[in-house]
């Protein structure tokens, strides 16, 4: 009896410690998905499709939060130095990066991609001048589809390089990515050949990819910011080009004011819609788990619409 009583003792100790192994394993740091850092959201999206459930993504710029003014808190810069590979937007869009050190690899995007350059016509300065310095270069490379395919090429061959064990997978889902840009692209070159109007108006100058390669003419209320408030005078001149031009809507975006659009356009006599330029999107937005396709395609919509498309 007390035999098998020590026998029993003894399975119940083996039991607990091969439990407590098998947890210790599993809570393991070796265990855990790699992290990886980013920042805007259009990078964040070719991560997330290139990477699938390998990763896990730190997002660095919040849901909800506009690019153009995001500072990272401590705990972010944390997770950063955290990560395996920090990937940020670059082109003057995040000064905050400016200074530091990171222990992690490093991608800035904008080194890879071919940068617009900014001709800021006197008129569009704003009264109160509140956006970064971008240098002379336009920091929305991610509205130009040939960028995004360089950008997902970029990204696929650092994850190869980090963890290769995942190269097929990495491989097979870039392309799946390539693919869908390219019929992006076709899909705007096919619905904007014809359109009857060469002009749209945004409070923000934030399309000028778009404009250039698929050859239409954007008016801006303010420049590169969207906090930015303009003066009397542009607002007479926007004004002014509605008449001129016929145009029907005035488009804003999530992250900025609409007061004045709305005074502008009442006074007008036009409609208002958010266009969205993808630096960042709202906490509503990702929530649907709404992706950069699906906001691109529906800025074509309503691009085609405002343009009289055929």
């Amino acid at each position: 009896m007390k035999l098998s009583l020590k026998i029993i003792i003894i399975l119940i100790i083996a039991v607990f410690l091969a439990f407590a192994t098998f947890m210790n394993k599993k809570e393991s740091p070796s265990n855990k998905k790699p992290m990886v850092a980013v920042t805007t959201f259009a990078l964040h999206d070719i991560l997330k499709h290139i990477s699938g459930d390998t990763l896990k993504i730190v997002n660095v710029l919040p849901f909800g939060v506009d690019p153009h003014s995001f500072e990272p808190t401590p705990k972010l810069i944390g997770d950063i130095e955290k990560s395996a590979l920090f990937i940020y937007s670059g082109a003057g869009l995040e000064p905050w990066t400016h200074g530091f050190d990171f222990a992690s690899r490093v991608i800035n995007m904008s080194k890879y991609v071919e940068l617009r350059e900014l001709h800021e016509e006197k008129h569009e300065e704003e009264e109160h001048p509140n956006h970064h310095n971008h240098s002379g270069k336009d920091p929305h490379y991610w509205l130009n589809f040939s960028n995004m395919i360089q950008a997902t090429n970029v990204i696929t061959n650092e994850l190869i390089k980090l963890f290769p064990a995942h190269k097929k997978l990495y491989s097979d889902n870039k392309d799946k990515y390539i693919t869908m840009l390219k019929k992006l692209d076709l899909e705007y070159k096919n619905q904007l050949l014809s359109c009857k109007k060469h002009t749209i108006i945004v409070n923000h100058n934030a399309f000028g990819y778009l404009a250039d390669k698929y050859h239409f003419h954007v008016e801006s209320l303010s420049g590169l910011s969207p906090e930015a408030m303009p003066n009397a005078k542009n607002i007479i001149r926007i004004i002014e080009i509605i008449k001129e031009h016929q145009v029907s809507t005035l488009f804003f975006e999530t992250f900025a004011s609409n007061r004045v659009v709305n005074s502008i356009a009442q006074e007008a006599n036009v409609k208002v819609d958010v266009l969205q330029p993808l630096g960042n999107i709202t906490a509503d937005e990702a929530a649907q788990q709404l992706t950069y396709q699906k906001m691109m395609t529906t800025n074509l919509f309503k691009l085609s619409r405002a343009l009289e498309c055929h």
